[in-house]
């Protein structure tokens, strides 16, 4: 945004301002003078001038370093930072944020990081499932100022070319550079921190950097050694050896961690505050309380302490247990025979779906492998073609799996991918990869046949 563009105050900035210059021992005369501002400027802040355009960003900043406070103190953030969430990540954020709760005490550590260091990394580690991309997307999603780039392995979204065009196209426009259409990032950065306003700092969100596609050496993406003041990263990723790390940096910037495996007390809260948000929930609440009143002499207090138990902290493990519960999945299964974590929910839907009975249904199993190998989201007849079955099959199995998919049906006809990228781990680990009878490499050649460059990723 540049400087000269119009901004109003908020409710709450009115007030913040007034309290402010007089906890400063100024009037508005004097608070005009130092500000370089006119009074009428103050005034139409201070909702006591009538204004319908606003007052230019320059005249708040300058007001808010005289009274020591931030721009956002006075304009409420999302209309001095209004939000440019990139189109391609706008269904990923929405869908991760729609039902999110707790995970303050990770907000918290992100803020006083930031607060307390001049520029720096911080990175939030967790197993899958442990909702990683659910923070990320919702510190974008609270927080306009902050850009963001999700590293999505299933729609070949995760490539160091296509960060660095992403990322360059939210500074561009938000900083109105020019003459950066082939900058790289570091000097991308440096560029963008000259124009941060008063009180303002520079956020890039960037999530899973575990499934980042990046056979070079140097830092994963390419993340600069070196940061401008005032510039920051927040940064998600599953655990990882030493020298899968690839994220060196010089001593003077900031680097912190939290691992949210070392967290369970906190988790556990988290995870019982989502248990109950559900059960209130007007699209799952019949179905749970009818299930519960089914088992014997349990309370919907207990119900919540034995799951999260049984979850281990996961929060993909209730995203797929609680919908089947009230759907009536496990209908004829006692609580203590519900699965425990999140592989052991796969192993059981597996079993349950009949992945496992003798003779194996090995079309359906194709199926499933085909669309693990397939690099984005497909149709049914995308599927029914590279797995070579009947469209008929392919929905049947399409239905069967649904809680496992997302739908994507702003496509005609709609199109399907693995919801979470922890069902493909499933998939590859080789007891089941055996017990199935499927030959990965053989499905991955099939498919890589007859897929021409670009048809289902990005260009």
């Amino acid at each position: 945004m540049l400087q000269s563009d119009k901004v109003q105050s908020s409710k709450e900035g009115k007030i913040r301002l007034r309290n402010a210059y007089k906890e400063a021992g100024l009037t508005i005369e004097k608070l005009a003078e130092k500000a370089k501002v006119s009074q009428d400027t103050i005034k139409r802040l201070l909702g006591t001038k009538d204004y319908r355009n606003g007052v230019e960003r320059r005249q708040v900043e300058s007001i808010a370093k005289v009274l020591d406070i931030k721009p956002t103190d006075i304009v409420d953030p999302k209309d001095w930072n209004p939000q440019q969430i990139p189109p391609e990540f706008e269904r990923l954020i929405k869908d991760k944020t729609e039902s999110f709760s707790g995970r303050k005490f990770v907000f918290d550590a992100i803020e006083e990081f930031f607060s307390n260091n001049p520029n720096g990394y911080f990175t939030v580690v967790g197993d899958a499932g442990m909702g990683k991309s659910a923070i990320a997307a919702k510190y974008v999603l609270d927080n306009p100022e902050a850009i963001c780039f999700f590293n999505i392995r299933a729609e070949g979204m995760n490539r160091p070319e296509l960060f660095l065009k992403k990322i360059r196209e939210q500074l561009m426009n938000r900083y109105q550079l020019q003459d950066a259409a082939d900058t790289d990032l570091s000097t991308l950065l440096i560029k963008a921190s000259e124009r941060i306003g008063v009180g303002e700092r520079l956020i890039i969100v960037v999530d899973a950097l575990d499934e980042v596609d990046q056979e070079s050496t140097g830092n994963l993406l390419y993340l600069p050694t070196i940061l401008p003041e005032r510039v920051y990263f927040l940064l998600t990723r599953r655990p990882y050896n030493q020298n899968e790390k690839r994220l060196n940096v010089s001593p003077s910037v900031s680097t912190k961690e939290l691992d949210l495996r070392d967290y369970a007390n906190r988790s556990s809260q988290d995870v019982k505050e989502y248990i109950w948000l559900l059960l209130n929930d007007r699209e799952y609440q019949q179905g749970l309380s009818q299930w519960i009143q089914k088992q014997n002499h349990l309370s919907t207090t207990e119900f919540v302490e034995e799951l999260a138990t049984k979850s281990e902290n996961n929060f993909m493990y209730l995203r797929c247990v609680l919908p089947a519960i009230a759907e009536g999945f496990y209908n004829n299964k006692p609580l203590d025979e519900l699965p425990v974590g999140l592989q052991g929910y796969y192993e059981n839907h597996w079993q349950l779906m009949g992945m496992t009975t003798k003779p194996l249904p090995k079309n359906k199993i194709k199926i499933i492998y085909v669309m693990c190998a397939l690099r984005s989201a497909a149709s049914r007849e995308v599927v029914a073609k590279y797995s070579k079955q009947n469209e008929l099959t392919v929905q049947e199995v399409l239905d069967r799996w649904a809680q496992f998919l997302q739908k994507q049906e702003n496509y005609q006809p709609p199109r399907y991918r693995f919801y979470h990228e922890s069902f493909r781990d499933f998939l590859h680990r080789q007891d089941i990869v055996q017990a199935a009878g499927v030959n990965l490499p053989d499905i991955s050649a099939e498919v890589a046949d007859n897929m021409t460059e670009g048809l289902f990723g990005y260009e």
